[in-house]
């Protein structure tokens, strides 16, 4: 039985989507698979050719386009403006020689083995040249490639792609044999990008200014759902208004998170917008496999098999031989296995050409059919790859380290006042790269003022603890002033970042304990330091000579460490007697001496209160 869609209900269907996904990934993982196979192969089981709980996949794909804005957008967050310009050899030089010796090879494919009139061939040619921007960042994120060289230059290649999206749509109508002008031809074209050049100054010029500002008020609210809000409509409106200019919603949503890459907010937006991304990209996946037409694939399946085979290695071809013109890089066999899909555009711009009569019916649904399929088989043949390089290569990816963050060996600092703050100038006294968040927007702007460069955002949240690559540092200093807060953050990092070592500020002796018997790598009370120093001073003005000062500050850390032991094992209350130094202090004034004999009960008040704090 194949049910209509409309006979689900929105619940039902919703049901439907999230146990797809659920089993999708999963299944995948379990057979060495990447998970868009996954997703994928299950929406070609719910959609309409098998199953049919979905008959109309434009709908889901509609929605589902804005995990890919969202993938943008945080991509844009990793990148700082300055990054972005010393990538513009890999963005217009490599990108552009990708796409036009792509586009002229499977041109000439199509028109001669296919037989498709040049204007069709053209429009295969680029539908099939660009490739999928989801599925190449997704499997870039998987490996953890992202940010090593090859992964930096097809990103370079993918956002040309973007890029080119606007001269593409404005070729279309001129390609079209039932008319050669566009909306006024020359001046119409030059009217919509002047139109795209304004809403780009005006993106730019409110990300400069603009938002900074408008976070830090949200931020002081401390309402997460309105933070999550705000991200939310950052991402959709400033897509939606650079489609309005004519460019792709992703292209403007990469721009808002270039522009957001140096904001104190940075961390918080990503952690905000991460969990829509990862569900939409899931969705996304799972609507192109519903798009596959399988009666086009069935009355055509040998040619589609060839032709997507050809199209893989074709792409992949070109790729690993324009990496070689770069020879810094080892990786661009690698490169190639994750560009060798076709893109997601492949399914805007052939219903566009047909709808101008630059294809047929029936070519368009080959075309579209052929993309998809080598959406279904790239993820596969990048895997492959990535096997048989494995094993034939067993040297790790080279990384570039100019002008990129690089996490590894560094420090998140969690908390800055007072104590965050002395700790983080000791760190950068050496040259180390921290990372440093708070969740106060007042500090995170005097901190600024002062040159510091911090980050809002809660340390006691574990979204905001992966924005702020906790899994890449090398150890995470928790300097908050909360007792509770500072445990909750050690029990998250413990279950989610095993290998992280974590530096802990205590605000007492009972958070000390709490905080040892979580195995933490180091702690320290916070005003224990300090009072031993003012001890000593006080010694010291008192003409006390060093050495027995020495003698004396021994003696008090001993007990300390002793009485620690004993609580340890017997709870607060245990080791009093370690409080008391082994000679009794001469007491200022006989009265107050004579007052206590007089009355144990306070004495023992006073103990039991020495027992609980410092």
């Amino acid at each position: 039985m194949h049910p209509d869609g409309s006979e689900f209900g929105l619940l039902l269907q919703m049901l439907i989507l999230l146990g797809a996904t659920v089993a999708a990934a999963p299944t995948a993982r379990y057979f060495g698979m990447s998970a868009i196979v996954g997703y994928l192969a299950v929406g070609i089981i719910i959609g309409p050719g098998v199953f049919a709980f979905f008959r109309d996949p434009a709908t889901i794909l509609a929605i589902a386009e804005l995990g890919v804005v969202m993938l943008l957008f945080i991509i844009g967050l990793e990148l700082k403006l300055s990054r972005l310009l010393a990538m513009r050899r890999a963005i217009f030089g490599l990108g552009a020689a990708q796409l036009t010796v792509t586009t002229l090879v499977l041109f000439a494919l199509a028109f001669l083995c296919l037989d498709y009139a040049w204007r069709g061939a053209l429009l295969a040619g680029i539908a099939l040249a660009m490739s999928g921007t989801a599925i190449a960042l997704q499997l870039l994120e998987e490996r953890g490639d992202l940010q090593a060289t090859y992964g930096q230059r097809v990103f370079g290649v993918l956002l040309f792609q973007d890029m080119a999206v606007v001269p593409i749509l404005a070729l279309i109508p001129l390609l079209s044999p039932w008319q050669t002008s566009n909306d006024g031809g020359f001046w119409g074209g030059a009217e919509q990008a002047g139109i795209a050049a304004a809403v780009i100054a005006a993106v730019i010029l409110a990300g400069r200014y603009l938002l900074n500002p408008l976070f830090q008020l949200l931020a002081q609210a401390n309402t997460r759902e309105v933070m999550t809000a705000a991200a939310l409509l950052l991402v959709i409106g400033t897509g939606l208004i650079m489609q309005y200019a004519g460019m792709s919603m992703a292209l403007g949503a990469f721009l808002a998170g270039v522009l957001l890459a140096e904001s104190n907010y940075r961390h918080e937006l990503e952690a905000n917008i991460e969990p829509f991304r990862g569900l939409l990209l899931a969705l996304f996946f799972m609507g192109v496999g519903m798009s596959i037409d399988l009666s086009v694939v069935r009355d055509n399946l040998w040619v589609l098999i060839g032709g997507a085979i050809t199209v893989t290695i074709v792409k992949a071809a070109i790729v690993w031989g324009l990496y070689q013109l770069a020879p810094r890089d080892p990786d661009g066999l690698r490169a190639a296995a994750v560009l060798t899909s076709a893109g997601e555009f492949a399914f805007v711009l052939l219903p566009l050409g047909l709808s101008f009569g630059i294809v047929t019916a029936e070519q368009s649904s080959l075309v579209v059919a052929l993309a998809a399929v080598t959406m279904l088989i790239g993820p596969l043949f990048a895997v492959v790859t990535d096997i048989w390089l494995s094993r034939r290569y067993i040297e790790e990816p080279e990384y570039e380290l100019d002008g990129l963050e690089q996490t590894h060996g560094s420090v998140l600092i969690i908390g800055f006042g007072r104590f965050g703050q002395i700790v983080a100038q000791c760190l950068l006294a050496h040259r180390l790269d921290i990372t440093v968040i708070d969740n106060d927007p007042e500090m995170v702007t005097a901190a600024s003022r002062f040159g510091f460069k911090i980050y809002y955002g809660d340390g006691n949240r574990l979204d905001v603890l992966r924005a702020a690559h906790a899994d890449k540092a090398r150890m995470i200093a928790v300097c908050v002033d909360k007792g509770e807060t500072a445990e909750h953050i050690v029990d998250i990092v413990k279950a989610n970042f095993e290998f992280v070592k974590l530096f802990m500020r205590s605000y007492d002796r009972t958070t000390t304990l709490a905080l040892r018997a979580r195995d933490v790598d180091y702690e320290i009370r916070e005003t224990y330091e300090s009072a031993i120093a003012f001890g000593r001073a006080t010694l010291e003005e008192f003409g006390v000579d060093r050495e027995s000062i020495d003698t004396l500050i021994e003696d008090v850390r001993t007990r300390d460490r002793d009485r620690i032991a004993l609580q340890q094992a017997g709870g607060i209350y245990a080791g009093l007697d370690k409080i008391r130094p082994k000679a009794e202090p001469t007491p200022l004034t006989e009265p107050k001496r004579a007052a206590r004999a007089l009355n144990p009960e306070a004495e023992d008040a006073i103990q039991r209160k020495a027992g609980s704090s410092d």
